[in-house]
Order: C-alpha cells, then structure tokens, then sequence
C-alpha cells in the first residue's frame, strides 16, 4: 500500500513498505529540469546534479562514494526535462545511512568553487561524448526540430557557452527558486520502519518554500522542422517526431499501446518490416515521451547513407499503413498482455517502484493500484488506438538526420 503525507513545507512523502524483501530505494526527486531553464542558465539543472556529489561541509567527494561503496549500495541521480532526481538503493540495515548522506548531499553541499570549475570540465567531456555518438545526437537535433524556441528543445547538458557562466551564486539563486517544498518529493520503496519515515520528516521540514510564486511552466507547440547535421558516421541516423499526448491525457494507454505495435517491440511492424524482411537497419524503434501540454512519438532508424532513400520511403509505408488502417484486434490484444507483463514484472524492483512512486507523485499527484491498471488497460479499444493512428500520424513529422553528407540529402521523409 502506498502511503502520501505532505508536511507543513509543501515537501510529499511517498511510501511503500515491503517486508518479504531486504532492499530500500530512497529517490529525492525536484521539480525542475531544461524546461524551467531561460536560454542562458541552460545545463544549470544537470550541472547541478553533479555538483551534489562534489562535497558537502562534513563530506568530500570521496566520501560520499566510499560511504556507499563499502556498504555494497548504490548512489546515483538523472536529470530530465522537467525534473531532477537523486536516488539510493541499500540493504535496509544501511537505509539510515543512505538518508543521511543524500539529505547531507541535498542540503550541505558547499559548492566550492575550485570544484564548480573542475566539474566544469567533466560536463564539458560529456557534451562532447555526446557529439561523438550520432544516434544520441540525433535525438537531441530532433527536439530542436520539434519544438523550435521553446526551452524543451534546449539540451539537458546544456552548451559549452551557457556551461562555462555557471557560478556559485548562479547555482544557489537557482535552487532557491526550484528546490523549494511544494516542488520536492521523497520517495522511498522496500524494507523500512517507522524511524526512517520520522528520519526523513525530520530532515525535509528544513526544505523551504519558494520565495515567490512559481511561474507557469514555459509553454510548446510541435512545429515540424528538419535539422541537419553533417558528421563523419558509418551510418546515417534518422528521427521522425509526430505529435503525441500531454502527460497524464485518459488516452495515454491507447497510445502506448499503438507504439507498441507501431515499433516498440521486436514483433513491431517497424522491427519485422524493416529490419526482419528488408535487412535495412540494425536499430529501428519507437518511443513515446509526454510532459506537461505536449508529447511526441517518435520513430529512430539507422542505416548507412546508400540505403537512406529505401529507409525513408520503407517508413513512410509503414506509417502510412498504420494511419489509414490502423491497428488488428490481434495486435492490439497481445499489446494488451505484453504491457501488463512489463509493469508486473517492473513492480519486482524497488528502484521501479520507487521511481515509479515519485514521478506519479511529482507529475501527476496521483497513485493508481494494479488493479486499476489493469482494469485501463483492458478498457483501451481497437477504436480509440486506430483514432490516435489517424489523428497523430497524419501530419508531416519532425525530421532529425546525422550523416556523413556535406550537404542535406535529397531524399528526406515526407508523406
């Protein structure tokens, strides 16, 4: 059973107790990512995220990895779009201590600033490593291809310009106005008692409230481009982007399972028909991401320049197909299964579990049980997932293209 308490701050307290097992995840997880950053604070969340491991005022950056080290626990953090999250996963016998050095991390990190300026270089060689690997590339042109000006096409790295302004007070004015209660959720998942609970309460009631109003997140419209990058690649990496659903939309089951069958899985008619019958791609996937207002469903490919125009035009057919008859009674029912096995089998874990505790929490406020999981997901019908093909594969897609061209290939997707 999942358990909320809010304490007086505005901080949630998320928690889901389990006895059969001897592992507790403990997630901190903030409100805030790219998407609340102006364009010249762009990369302060991430950045942001690493400093939390570079010592606090009872703690150097060693310390923090050996406390979890030698008690065989994992540390870690992510930052996203629209949200930031630090997390541990301990025996619980350790879960004390785990606590206590993410709330040591959260709460005393002291920023130095020989430490901002080295870590500087760190972000920097990750930038980079991310230019060097075309199929994450591709993805990051496409948001740019999807959403134009608006902040959720800005990187969550950030830029090698926007990184090196960063600076202590910048850091501190920044988690000033989104560290704050109302925007904080402490999940925590496994076997716990009563004393970590008061623990954290203790601990998060030091949490502020924001010093003013916080401001609408920044708004997106899908506005379909083409981004092109050249870059010396064995292969050339294609994005597509359709419109999507807005987190949270009733229809979200229907168009997870319509990704599904378009090409997220192997029995995909992406997967069997580009792949399996034509031998054109390694890779070729889809994937569906909302926030807040807006989602995106989006096709990825590789295949070395030659094959580019019978890719694209391979895909067009397979969208096409799907748009104008939609899906088969078939298809969708063993959609139906293989989505209620993956969430069964992801409730195993309690990183899952927790994770998927804070982001309900933090997104959407609300905690569904199985049951009714279950219960929506067999209410989805060859109907609604044939209108969502309809209506969100009709437009012309975003297009992202890494490759080793100087000049933007002729042949790009259109239908």
């Amino acid at each position: 059973m999942i358990k909320k308490e809010t304490l007086d701050n505005g901080v949630r307290i998320i928690a889901e107790a389990n006895e059969a097992i001897r592992s507790v995840a403990i997630g901190i997880w903030v409100k805030t990512g790219s998407r609340n950053e102006s364009n010249e604070e762009n990369g302060i969340s991430h950045f942001i995220e690493h400093m939390l491991f570079k010592g606090t005022k009872t703690r150097s950056a060693k310390q923090i990895a050996e406390a979890f080290d030698r008690i065989g626990g994992q540390v870690n953090a992510f930052t996203a779009k629209e949200y930031t999250c630090y997390y541990a996963k301990v025996l619980d016998e350790h879960a004390a201590l785990a606590l206590d050095v993410l709330q040591d991390m959260f709460f005393d990190s002291i920023f130095d600033k020989t430490e901002i300026e080295r870590e500087k270089k760190v972000v920097l060689e990750e930038i980079k490593m991310v230019e060097d690997t075309p199929d994450d590339l591709v993805h990051d042109l496409l948001s740019q291809a999807v959403f134009g000006r608006s902040s959720l096409a800005n990187p969550i790295l950030g830029t090698e310009d926007t990184l090196q302004t960063f600076s202590r007070q910048q850091i501190s004015d920044y988690m000033k106005r989104f560290y704050a209660g109302e925007r904080v959720v402490v999940s925590v998942c496994g076997h716990f008692d009563d004393a970590l609970l008061e623990q954290i309460r203790q601990t998060f009631s030091r949490v502020k409230r924001a010093p003013e109003p916080f401001a609408v997140v920044p708004t997106a419209t899908f506005s379909p481009t083409v981004k092109y990058r050249q870059k010396d690649s064995e292969q050339a990496h294609l994005c597509l982007a359709y419109p999507g659903l807005e987190i949270g939309s009733n229809r979200s089951f229907g168009l997870i399972l319509l990704n599904n069958a378009l090409g997220g899985s192997m029995s995909s008619r992406l997967f069997q028909t580009i792949r399996e019958e034509q031998g054109l791609c390694y890779s070729v996937f889809s994937y569906h991401s909302s926030y807040e207002q807006i989602g995106t469903l989006t096709i990825y490919a590789g295949t070395q320049m030659a094959q580019l125009p019978k890719l694209t035009e391979a895909l067009a057919e397979v969208t096409k197909a799907v748009r104008a008859e939609g899906l088969s009674k078939k298809e969708l029912e063993n959609g139906k299964e293989q989505l209620k096995g993956s969430i069964m089998l992801g409730l195993e874990s309690t990183s899952s579990r927790m994770t998927r505790n804070g982001k309900n929490e933090l997104l959407l406020q609300e905690h569904k049980t199985l049951d009714e999981l279950i219960a929506d997901i067999n209410a989805v019908s060859l109907e609604m997932v044939n209108d969502l093909a309809s209506q969100l594969l009709r437009d012309t897609p975003a297009v992202s293209l890494v490759a080793s061209s100087e000049t933007m290939p002729s042949t790009i997707f259109s239908n």
